[in-house]
């Protein structure tokens, strides 16, 4: 194709757009790149944190919103060249159906897909009607799809590009990372202040480093942290993980994030009551970090496990979930933590991965269909 080539992206997760800004890094001069995205990777029609919800009840709160968005998404999207989808199955399985019926021609990348192996994997055939190329990043999601789809690497792979160990056990940092939205902020906050004293009984010379999302830096968001005083801020995941001893992660990324950096650390979550109990009726598993669902896949593979991942008895890192979540049983967790067990896991869930994805879905996305 000559001239300039304009790709749609709808990137509402910060992960996404991590994982965007690396990709759009290696595209060609002549892409352009506009839609749900990052101001500094692209045209931003709309952007991420305009999205941000947390659970069953939020969305409700949104839907108009989330309509008429859709609504001007679709129809910019069409008139684009290629159109790139990443991650939030619940916005972009919409959007790629009214794109679809605005411009039945129009390639369609899904790059981070649905979950269906978590739930709804009937979501499988639908995906696969209404895209064109299926980029996996995980391995054990293939045989879900009957066609068009490539296992194309992990974009983690594309940031921890060698097997370094970020973590120093001999430190006194602790890391707490209470997630990115507030429903998760207001939920672990009180637990992480509890938690917060009774290490710095145990361990006067400790040094508290709290993440903070970059984008809530000198916004209202940062509200719903209330008194910080005590603790380090740092608004970048890489360096305010790095030295750490331990770390207290809210499910998301960041766990696999952590894990790829050796950093020991144990997974808390805590919901709404009522979207807790909606996700275990649809949400069949046991495990929900994703190193643990992709350590126990790999374990699949390798026929040591019968059960499908997120199902099996084997982890790599502790989670405390619900009524578990709280500060004595997250102290429990760091003075219990099998640190041998821990990186010597990590190492074979590494290999498991492979490699990095942004070079194959560059080269992917601007391969001709016609």
């Amino acid at each position: 194709m000559s001239g300039r080539m304009k790709i749609f992206v709808s990137a509402l997760e910060p992960s996404s757009n991590l994982h965007l800004k690396k990709l759009a890094s290696i595209l060609p001069n002549h892409c352009e790149i506009m839609g749900v995205c990052a101001p500094e990777v692209g045209n931003a029609l709309f952007l991420p944190n305009e999205f941000s919800v947390m659970g069953f009840s939020d969305v409700v709160q949104k839907i108009f919103f989330f309509r008429n968005a859709l609504k001007i998404l679709s129809i910019e999207a069409s008139l684009c060249d290629q159109v790139l989808l990443m991650d939030s199955s619940s916005f972009n399985i919409r959007l790629a159906r009214l794109i679809k019926e605005h411009n039945p021609q129009i390639s369609i990348m899904y790059y981070i897909l649905p979950q269906v192996w978590a739930w709804k994997p009937w979501r499988a055939k639908e995906i696969e009607s209404l895209c064109d190329k299926l980029a996996s990043v995980w391995k054990f999601e293939l045989p879900y799809y009957h066609s068009k789809i490539r296992y194309v690497g992990h974009p983690l792979l594309d940031i921890y590009t060698d097997n370094e160990n970020f973590s120093d056990k001999n430190s006194d940092i602790f890391v707490f990372m209470p997630g990115s939205r507030k429903t998760e902020i207001k939920k672990l906050i009180p637990e992480y202040k509890i938690l917060a004293n009774k290490l710095s009984s145990l361990k006067p010379q400790a040094k508290l480093r709290l993440i903070v999302p970059p984008q809530f830096k000198d916004t209202n968001m940062m509200k719903h942290y209330g008194n910080l005083d005590g603790f380090e801020l740092c608004y970048d995941t890489k360096e305010g993980l790095r030295g750490a001893c331990f770390a207290f992660i809210c499910s998301g990324t960041a766990t696999l994030e952590a894990s790829l950096m050796q950093i020991p650390f144990v997974l808390v979550y805590k919901a709404k009551l009522i979207d807790y109990f909606i996700a275990r009726i649809f949400v069949n598993l046991n495990f929900i970090g994703l190193a643990n669902i992709i350590y126990q896949a790999m374990l699949l593979d390798q026929n040591k496990q019968s059960q499908k991942a997120g199902l099996g008895d084997e982890f790599l890192h502790e989670e405390l979930i619900q009524w578990d979540c709280n500060a004595e049983n997250m102290l429990q967790a760091y003075h219990n933590f099998d640190y041998n067990k821990y990186y010597e896991r990590i190492q074979e869930l590494r290999q498991y991965l492979g490699h990095g994805s942004a070079k194959n879905v560059a080269e992917w996305l601007l391969e001709s269909e016609y």
